[in-house]
């Protein structure tokens, strides 16, 4: 006879919540870890977690191994191109509370698992980024691993090596000669607004707060990108094979005398009112830390005890993190406008009654679209909590309404027209964003396609900032980018603030401008989803404007990482009389709108070397870039496969390749050949 554990109408809906509770956590360590992208706060997250713990619990007989509760979440990246490897030593997450009295439970906890010993406690603060192991080998930085799932993390030691917080080498001689350090990889705030404000100029997704910024960042292919980004990083915790220290405490303050980068904000209690005076000064005084923070994190002291504690499935018994409550405030929305991007992509934005918020005043909010205003059901004149995102990117996260009127009669309609050139919007079924068709007539979109076109990565043509470009267009002395050549000394002489100095300089930049390449020059004009990445592709493969110009959508579909949205939206430019006029003018002006005779050769083949050879390009390199590496194969004959299959002769293997294409390669026997394997294949 079967037993129905389930008979009643309560166990079944607990056992279908338990199974939902289960796939949701799923998505949401998905997000967080390997999208950077996480859909609900800290906060939420927790309180599902304990909700399943509790369900668990109570139904021991659908205990899963797999459960979210039994590891911690997994950043592995399988087709990322890095190297995965296992950890030495686990390396598992702690658990967590937001509650005091849960903090002297967890002390009274231990004590009583200790036999009524009263342990010293190390309490440091809880650094939100993203956790690394550092592995050196005869004092040599060898490897350094993301958690991953806390088995085998991955190996990101090229990006690591940028970070001038973290040693290559340890040079004091009293170090061990193998050991790992734990830690946390930051972006401090200064560095994130810096990244956050191009990404904003770029109309391109803000990241969330520095933690995603800097997961982002620490997988990103390319180490020289990684070192502009500036990331930083405080370590905190020393394992080696052989026990060298007492306690957890010494351990770090001898790490900070080899050269490592610990904290000073460390504190050794030896009561829990010291634990509680630790956590209450740091509630307020992290505010002021040029790196992001959400909480405190407890360990006993003694590396004995810790031993003697032990651990569960995904944590240590003998630590606890306490994570600080999101700082919110209630305030009211007193007026929700809208913002016209280059692009003609219509934001709204919430202005707020001005309140205090993590050391600052917030006055507005993003909205991101109408999708999200309709499911907050805003209205002007409501009150609103308005939280921090990683404390640094203002959200509102409830409102309270301001009269009892029926939620349907209470949402803000999203305007019909551009609040600038009152143009009917449009919205494209693909994506969550209305935008203004009207980019030839609407002055944001005109503005800032000029201040794209001057930007430094485009033509690179200093002194006309957005207040410049503001007072010329309002005088209309420039009303597109073809304007700028024709500006005179007086023109720019006689604006606010500027004179006949400034004036030489500008103009002296704008002649400069004209020997920006081909490729700088096509990204400058601002074609729609055209980047700077795709803009190179494109002049290697149509070496001068009337290429393009004539270009079929499969011949443009063709050049790598180029789609058909992009290569529509090609198309659709070059059907715009008013843009072959602006390109004229441009052209009349001098600007380069085709590839040199040197450009040109170096595109040429140079050999049949690799002829009939197909090379697929994995990791990453330290002699030439993978973009130059491409360009060699073609030159010398060969073709650029984009992933290993029977018809693939030899991988150009670097550093971190992807472990998916090294498992495929030695399955089908392809040939790996390093750098100088390569180079001296095609001398």
């Amino acid at each position: 006879m079967q037993l129905n554990l389930f008979e009643d109408n309560t166990a079944l809906s607990e056992k279908d919540e338990l199974i939902a509770l289960r796939r949701e956590l799923e998505e949401h360590n998905y997000n967080y870890y390997v999208l950077n992208r996480p859909t609900i706060s800290d906060k939420e997250f927790d309180d599902k977690m304990h909700r399943l713990q509790l369900l668990e619990q109570q139904h021991p007989e659908l205990f899963d191994p797999n459960s979210p509760t039994q590891h911690v979440g997994s950043d592995l990246q399988k087709n990322a191109g890095f190297k995965q490897m296992a950890h030495k030593y686990p390396m598992l997450s702690l658990a967590n509370t937001y509650s005091e009295q849960e903090i002297k439970d967890w002390y009274q906890r231990v004590v009583k698992d200790l036999g009524g010993i009263a342990p010293d406690v190390v309490c440091e603060l809880k650094y939100d980024g993203l956790s690394i192991s550092l592995w050196y080998e005869n004092r040599k930085l060898t490897h350094a691993l993301t958690r991953g799932d806390g088995t085998k993390g991955d190996d990101v030691l090229q990006n690591i090596l940028t970070i001038k917080s973290i040693p290559r080498y340890v040079d004091d001689i009293t170090a061990p000669e193998n050991f790992e350090l734990r830690g946390e990889v930051l972006l401090p705030w200064a560095a994130f607004e810096k990244i956050n404000k191009q990404r904003e100029e770029n109309e391109e997704p803000l990241f969330a707060n520095p933690r995603n910024a800097a997961s982002g960042t620490l997988k990103l292919q390319n180490p020289e990108e990684v070192a502009r980004r500036g990331l930083t990083a405080y370590l905190y915790y020393f394992l080696t094979d052989k026990q060298l220290f007492d306690t957890h405490y010494d351990s770090l303050q001898t790490a900070k005398q080899w050269g490592f980068n610990i904290s000073e904000a460390i504190r050794l209690c030896h009561s829990l009112d010291e634990i509680m005076q630790f956590i209450n000064y740091w509630d307020t005084e992290r505010k002021y830390l040029p790196v992001a923070t959400d909480g405190i994190v407890l360990k006993v002291n003694e590396l004995r005890l810790q031993e003697q504690l032990g651990f569960t499935a995904k944590s240590p018994r003998w630590a606890i993190a306490y994570k600080f409550q999101a700082e919110k405030q209630l305030t009211v929305l007193e007026k929700i406008t809208y913002q016209v991007g280059r692009t003609g992509v219509i934001t709204p934005v919430a202005n707020l009654k001005p309140v205090q918020l993590s050391g600052t005043t917030v006055q507005r909010a993003t909205l991101h679209n109408a999708d999200f205003m309709a499911s907050l059901q805003l209205h002007e004149g409501d009150k609103v909590w308005v939280e921090k995102g990683g404390e640094i990117i203002p959200k509102i996260t409830a409102v309270e309404r301001a009269s009892n009127l029926p939620p349907s009669e209470y949402v803000s309609p999203f305007p019909t027209r551009c609040p600038c050139c009152n143009t009917p919007l449009l919205r494209d079924p693909e994506q969550a964003a209305w935008y203004c068709p009207n980019e030839d007539g609407c002055p944001p979109q005109i503005k800032g396609k000029i201040e794209h076109f001057v930007a430094r990565k485009a033509m690179n043509i200093d002194g006309l900032g957005t207040e410049t470009i503001d007072l010329l267009f309002e005088q209309q002395l420039i009303a597109n980018i073809a304007d700028i050549y024709k500006l005179t000394e007086n023109d720019i002489a006689r604006q606010e603030r500027l004179g006949v100095k400034s004036a030489q300089n500008i103009l002296a930049s704008i002649e400069a401008s004209k020997s920006v390449p081909w490729a700088r020059v096509l990204f400058a004009l601002g074609i729609r989803f055209v980047g700077e990445t795709t803009a190179k592709k494109l002049s290697r493969v149509f070496t001068d404007i009337d290429s393009l110009k004539a270009a079929t959508i499969e011949q443009l579909c063709a050049v790598e990482d180029v789609g058909e949205q992009i290569a529509q939206s090609i198309i659709n430019y070059f059907k715009s009389d008013k843009n072959i006029a602006i390109i004229e003018q441009l052209q009349q002006a001098g600007l380069q709108f085709s590839l040199t005779d040197d450009e040109k050769n170096s595109l040429l083949p140079q050999s049949d070397l690799l002829q009939g050879k197909t090379i697929v390009i994995s990791g990453t390199f330290s002699l030439h870039s993978r973009e130059e590496y491409k360009l060699m194969i073609e030159q010398h004959g060969g073709k650029n496969g984009s992933s290993v299959s029977k018809k693939t002769d030899y991988i150009l293997a670097g550093d971190n390749m992807g472990p998916a294409k090294l498992q495929k390669a030695q399955e089908l026997g392809v040939k790996l050949i390093n750098e100088n394997e390569f180079l001296t294949m095609i001398s």
